[in-house]
């Protein structure tokens, strides 16, 4: 009797153990499987927190089970991140790299594995084992930057502050080569004249300017889509700056978060009589300095149609479809077949149509609409 009770005791313990187990390593869906790994770069940056939102909003009702990872920064945690989604038995692979180069080979480890990798937002750069890229027209969003000041800017010689994104992020040059070709002509006939890069300087007779001459600029105005360093940036630029390059000036910023930090810069100097400042990504915090005229405009990137893009061309992998595409992009090593997501110029004036009205945001989020 006390045997049979034993046995029965080791047969209770090890049923509730396994139920523990398999709800612990449940994904959506319900099962240790799955189907789509997403990788996003760091939890540190509203915008990609966004996304987080969007994919599980767009994976609610999903057939698919589904795993998101952040990488925090690190290539190194990226590579970690899809080992283990490829552990999970994923047969496509999103992600948003921290380093475009650097996750080379984690994709590359996931297509020896037979999954399909889909280059998310930014582009993973000298490889071929990119299938996919699903982005914003990158192009177009600098070339709205570099519009929206020329367009709001009068007279000449009118200071232009420069500054980009991380010179590891593809999306950063291509950004900046955007705004350049608007710029350019305007910096060459004397309506702007640049403030804070000698490299820019330099090159201000050039329209097309090539990837070495693009990374020679973005080496002396990166942010590295840091907010504290493009404070910083803004703070030493303001100090060597002349009174000649002060009073109404314009300023190039490449996203909401470096957009914010160095508009304060620029707003706590006596100097600055105005300045107008661009922006990109329509964060919360943003919309509202917009509101409050400490922010110029932001690109606004629809995150809920780039999300859509992504998820449906994955689930067009899984059931054996050809996905949609409408360009391709080259990363060095192969043209990668692409879909674009277009993108919309927000400022003071559009900010309730294109944000509250199509519900992107609520109008109670926000003072002064």
């Amino acid at each position: 009797m006390k045997k049979t009770w034993k046995l029965f005791s080791i047969f209770i313990v090890m049923t509730v153990l396994t139920g523990m187990l398999a709800a612990c390593s449940g994904t959506t869906g319900g099962s240790s499987k799955v189907s789509v790994g997403i990788v996003l770069p760091t939890k540190d940056e509203p915008r990609w927190v966004q996304d987080e939102q969007r994919f599980k909003d767009a994976l609610a009702n999903s057939d698919y089970t589904t795993e998101i990872l952040f990488s925090q920064g690190s290539s190194a945690k990226e590579k970690e991140n899809v080992e283990t989604l490829l552990n999970k038995g994923i047969q496509v692979l999103i992600i948003a790299p921290h380093d475009g180069a650097a996750a080379g080979a984690a994709v590359e480890a996931a297509k020896k594995e037979g999954v399909t990798v889909i280059s998310y937002d930014r582009l993973i750069t000298e490889t071929d084992a990119v299938d996919y890229y699903v982005t914003f027209d990158s192009l177009a969003v600098g070339a709205a930057q570099g519009q929206y000041l020329l367009d709001s800017v009068k007279g000449t010689n009118v200071p232009l502050y420069l500054y980009a994104g991380a010179s590891s992020d593809n999306n950063a040059f291509l950004f900046f080569e955007g705004a350049w070709k608007v710029l350019q002509p305007k910096i060459a006939d004397g309506t702007f004249v640049i403030a804070n890069s000698t490299e820019a300087e330099a090159l201000k007779d050039k329209q097309e300017l090539t990837r070495d001459e693009l990374g020679k600029i973005l080496g002396q105005v990166t942010t590295n889509w840091d907010p504290n360093e493009a404070k910083n940036k803004a703070q030493t630029h303001l100090t060597a700056a002349g009174a000649d390059l002060k009073g109404d000036v314009a300023v190039l910023a490449p996203n909401d978060g470096t957009a914010r930090s160095i508009a304060d810069v620029f707003g706590t100097d006596s100097d600055i009589s105005s300045f107008v400042i661009t922006g990109q990504d329509a964060e919360k915090a943003s919309v509202q300095y917009i509101l409050d005229g400490k922010q110029s405009m932001t690109v606004f990137k629809d995150v809920r149609t780039l999300v859509a893009d992504a998820m449906g061309m994955a689930i067009d992998i899984l059931d054996k479809k050809t996905p949609t595409t409408t360009g391709s992009y080259n990363n060095g090593k192969v043209d990668v077949k692409a879909k674009q997501t277009n993108v919309i110029v927000v400022d003071k004036e559009n900010v309730k149509k294109e944000l509250i009205d199509s519900e992107y945001y609520k109008a109670s989020e926000f003072k002064g609409l």
